[in-house]
């Protein structure tokens, strides 16, 4: 007697590299010189050469767009809870020759929280990082260090009415600080084109900046100048 219901063939999720003309160890490995060292994309290219693979660096720039989100995404189960103080800031880059603002968050061990890139530096984009931040982490601070900017009281009131929000001179040097390691990376860069591509390169910026320091389960037990490199191969075989 045949069954009324059909069966239904299973396929094997396909890997992210599927259809890709180099291996994966290859693309993983030009994403991470791009990511970790002050590189253009031009010099990643330069540094696969030297070793025998022949690629354009507009690939090396599609590479690096395509897999720095989906690297991160495998890697967010691993990552372990922020603190409960979060120093807020915003700096600014240029993006095809317009200054965007950049609002970063760390915490008191100098995970970098999130960031958002934004055309305005307002309560609108204020709001758009903070619900990021909580969404994302599932982690709610007691305390919020900000400069004094106007925008932030109303919109913590509003997010996070149980947090201390904290406002004094110098309070928030560590993420300010924190700024520069972002700028020194940037200058090597021939410039940002499009919002897209400079929140996925200082998000994946950041996110390798977590991994180098610690704040993933991933490579943990490596010495700190492996740990990125052994948690990328680890992270090749999730995507």
């Amino acid at each position: 007697m045949r069954s009324s219901s059909r069966s239904r063939s299973w396929f094997a999720p396909s890997s992210a590299f599927a259809g890709f003309r180099f291996p994966p160890e290859v693309i993983v490995m030009a994403v991470r010189w791009y990511l970790r060292f002050n590189l253009s994309y031009r010099d990643v290219e330069e540094l696969l050469a030297e070793r025998g693979v022949k690629v354009d660096h507009v690939t090396v720039y599609r590479w690096v767009q395509r897999f720095t989100p989906l690297l991160a995404d495998a890697a967010r189960f691993a990552r372990r809870s922020p603190g409960d103080r979060w120093f807020v800031d915003e700096t600014y880059v240029k993006v095809n020759g317009v200054w965007r603002y950049v609002y970063r968050a760390i915490d008191q061990h100098g995970q970098v929280i999130d960031v958002l890139v934004s055309a305005r530096r307002d309560g609108a984009a204020a709001r758009r990082f903070f619900t990021r931040a909580l969404a994302t982490l599932k982690t709610v601070p007691v305390e919020v260090v900000t400069d004094a900017a106007a925008v932030y009281p109303a919109v913590l009131a509003d997010l996070i009415p149980a947090a201390w929000h904290h406002v004094e001179q110098y309070a928030n040097n560590p993420v300010e600080a924190d700024h520069s390691r972002l700028k020194h990376r940037l200058r090597s860069m021939r410039g940002l084109r499009t919002d897209r591509t400079a929140q996925t390169i200082i998000a994946g910026h950041a996110f390798v900046q977590n991994l180098h320091r610690g704040h993933y389960e991933l490579a943990a037990d490596e010495h700190p100048r492996l740990r990125v490199t052994v948690a990328f191969a680890e992270l090749t075989t999730a995507i």
